[in-house]
């Protein structure tokens, strides 16, 4: 089988159906009708004979065919877009293109205001789009080209995933104005007290459980939720406390809230700026890092 021979549509369709897990969803994000997906998948599992994906309730679950195919198809496709990206050059003030970041919640409200505002004037054909990618999926879909940058904290990533670290901080304790440990937070009533964790994994420990327990130490979690503005709500209203980067304390915390420093001397958040090697050649690729960069470092010496 020849790829000269080969639609290879058909592979965009199939990425888009692995990542979406529904036909139905495919077709939203490729702007095609749902008998135009299904189509293109009939066509698909006839050429490599194989069903590619069976559906188990409302999920499109992959083959061990489609999970040996998806990284290398990913890879090809990456390459592709890619190679268009490049074409012609990167012309800031005409240039029409979409970056995709992966952002982890919080960060994302302090970066993208003053990232979107210095593009705004700059660059006005170019769009921002910000999602969470799971720390598994990271280096593919970097690879894939499908994400162009991502924040997070130092990751075991192949070679082919460039990183630089782009802040590093302590933590901070906030809780409401007026609560009992205000100005009187010392370790053993920071471990008697109950907490806010936020995290966007089912379970598991924070960064900051990581340190503490490596000490010997274990606090009480009272409650887990996925995003910070859940968590300071909770904390504003309650006794419970939040343990957060400074930075994120700085530009997310309410009028009234209290912060202190942590009473225990463990890690503090140090943040990475990953991107694919492919892409540091790529003029639109590399201006929008330094824009990222620069942004970065702007909101660690300038609160």
């Amino acid at each position: 089988m020849h790829v000269s021979r080969f639609d290879l549509n058909l592979f965009v369709v199939f990425d888009a159906i692995y990542t979406e897990g529904s036909l139905t969803r495919a077709a939203r994000v490729l702007n095609l009708t749902q008998p135009a997906v299904s189509h293109a998948l009939a066509r698909l599992r006839e050429r490599l004979e194989d069903p590619l994906f069976v559906r188990q309730g409302a999920r499109m679950v992959p083959t061990s065919r489609a999970r040996a195919m998806v990284t290398p198809v990913r890879h090809a496709l990456g390459g592709l877009q890619r190679c268009l990206s490049h074409e012609g050059g990167f012309d800031l003030g005409e240039a029409e293109r979409t970056f995709v970041l992966g952002l982890r919640d919080g960060l994302e409200g302090c970066l993208l205001p003053p990232l979107i505002s210095a593009l705004v004037d700059e660059a006005p054909g170019i769009r921002l789009q910000s999602m969470t990618v799971p720390r598994r999926q990271l280096a593919t879909e970097l690879a894939s080209g499908r994400l162009d940058l991502a924040t997070d904290i130092l990751l075991p990533l192949p070679e082919s995933v460039q990183h630089r670290r782009v802040m590093q901080g302590p933590l901070v304790v906030l809780m409401r104005e007026g609560h009992p440990l205000a100005g009187n937070l010392d370790l053993p009533a920071y471990l008697a007290a109950q907490h806010v964790l936020v995290s966007s994994r089912r379970e598991g420990p924070g960064m900051e459980d990581f340190g503490l327990s490596r000490l010997g130490y274990r606090r009480h979690i009272r409650l887990r939720c996925q995003h910070h503005q859940a968590a300071l709500s909770t904390v504003m209203g309650s006794d419970l406390l939040l343990t957060l980067p400074e930075l994120l304390a700085r530009q997310l915390a309410p009028k009234g809230a209290h912060t202190e420093f942590l009473p225990v001397d463990i890690p503090g958040l140090e943040l990475h700026l990953y991107w694919h090697r492919d892409q540091s050649a790529d003029p639109g690729h590399s201006w929008l890092r330094q824009k990222v960069m620069a942004v970065m470092e702007q909101l660690s010496t300038h609160p």
